[in-house]
C-alpha cells in the first residue's frame, strides 16, 4: 500500500526552527513529485512547497519564501521541510503530499497531489 507519513511537528517559540520529515512507501516513490501543504481549522489547505522527483526543481509559495526550505533523500525515501525564523502565522497542521510526475515536475494546487498524510502539528506561540 502506498503511503506517506509526517513527523516532527512540535510546540516551539516565534523565531525558532523545526525540521519535518515525511516518509514514503510503496511503489517507487522515487518517482513522485512530493509537497507540503499546511492547514488552519476552517481555512483551506495551502500550499507550502514543492519538490520534483529528482529534487532538481522547487517550489515556494511566497509567505514561506526564505525561511522555509524543502529537500528530500530518494536513496531513504524521505523528503524534508527546514522551517526557520517561525511565526506565529506559521502555526497549522502540516501534510505531505505526492504525485506520480515526470523529471522536473512540481504542483502547487492540492488537487495536483493524490496521496497525503495525516499531518503534523505545528504550533508556534508568540
Amino acid at each position: 500500500q502506498w503511503h506517506v507519513a509526517e513527523s516532527g511537528g512540535g510546540l516551539v517559540q516565534a523565531g525558532d526552527s523545526l525540521r519535518l520529515s515525511c516518509s514514503a512507501s510503496g511503489r517507487s516513490p522515487s518517482a513522485c513529485a512530493m509537497a507540503w501543504f499546511r492547514q488552519v481549522p476552517g481555512k483551506e489547505r495551502e500550499f507550502v512547497a514543492a519538490i520534483s522527483r529528482n529534487g532538481g526543481t522547487t517550489n515556494y509559495a511566497d509567505s514561506v519564501k526564505g525561511r522555509f526550505t524543502i529537500s528530500r533523500d530518494n536513496a531513504k525515501n524521505t523528503m524534508s521541510l527546514r522551517l526557520i525564523s517561525l511565526k506565529p502565522d506559521d502555526t497549522a497542521v502540516y501534510y505531505c503530499a505526492a504525485v506520480y510526475a515526470g523529471p522536473g515536475i512540481t504542483y502547487a494546487s492540492r488537487a495536483g497531489y493524490n496521496y497525503w498524510g495525516q499531518g503534523t502539528q505545528v504550533t508556534v506561540s508568540s
